[in-house]
């Protein structure tokens, strides 16, 4: 399982999940762009990549969308050909519906949707003249059903499938592939850096959070299925079966997170 002569563009890149992609895709000997909005923690993580001479740095921030196709202009500057974008930055919620302002629903929506699908629509053009091309989306379970304290968060999580299930379907024959990520708990500062009702920083880490499994074992089964380019994988422990009530057994679902200690 190599990427050899492959460009893949990982958002997110700087830590947990983003950073442990960068790690195996440059050990299955993949060229990297690397993006996220703090250049020096972009550089630390390439200089631990297995083939820093072969990753190449670019700051991104999702929040300011109209600097997005300028940002794919310059990846393609870095690299002429990109093989895989890995939409990999956001953040998440930890509030209830009422203490949320609507500031922070905004900007949820932005980082975690508008700024996915901005790049993402920038960079599709290059995909479809080339006749290849795969957008790998890190959604969340999330993304399937919600829990209580992350309204916004599964908002936007659900949005990325919509928007990213209709683009595989217009562009299929154009040889576009979509391959859409669900992780459940991973051990990642995600929970710290979430935003509270207020939008300031959660700054706790969430129990399940912190036993979930490590960040370069969800890292490794994503690598794995972008290789695959599978459309939809689950990652996870037990918290996957989750998926499967929603879809069969709903209402047991909803009491089961009624009851599940998540904040």
């Amino acid at each position: 399982m190599t990427f050899d002569n492959k460009t893949v563009w990982i958002t997110g890149a700087s830590s947990g999940i983003g950073e442990a992609m960068a790690y195996a895709f440059s050990k299955a000997n993949a060229t990297l762009i690397l993006s996220a909005r703090r250049q020096e923690a972009l550089e630390k993580v390439k200089a631990n990549c297995s083939n820093p001479d072969k990753v190449h740095i670019l700051t991104v921030d999702l929040a300011k969308e109209d600097e997005l196709p300028s940002k794919v202009e310059q990846a393609l500057a870095l690299s002429p050909r990109i093989d895989v974008l890995v939409n990999n930055g956001g953040i998440s919620q930890r509030a209830k519906v009422l203490d949320t302002e609507m500031e922070v629903y905004h900007k949820l929506m932005q980082v975690n949707f508008f700024g996915t699908v901005a790049l993402s629509k920038a960079l599709l053009p290059h995909f479809v003249k080339n006749g290849s091309g795969q957008f790998v989306v890190t959604s969340s379970l999330m993304g399937k059903f919600a829990a209580p304290f992350r309204s916004g968060y599964a908002a936007a999580k659900h949005a990325l499938h919509g928007f990213f299930d209709g683009l595989r379907s217009e562009y299929y024959d154009n040889g576009v592939r979509v391959t859409m990520v669900c992780p459940g708990f991973v051990s990642t500062d995600i929970s710290k850096n979430s935003l509270s009702g207020d939008g300031a920083k959660h700054g706790a880490m969430d129990e399940k959070t912190e036993q979930g499994i490590t960040a370069e074992q969800c890292a490794q089964k994503i690598v794995k299925a972008t290789y695959r380019q599978k459309e939809e994988v689950y990652i996870g422990r037990s918290e996957i079966l989750a998926v499967y009530l929603k879809r069969f057994f709903p209402s047991i679902l909803s009491r089961v997170v009624r009851k599940a200690k998540m904040k």
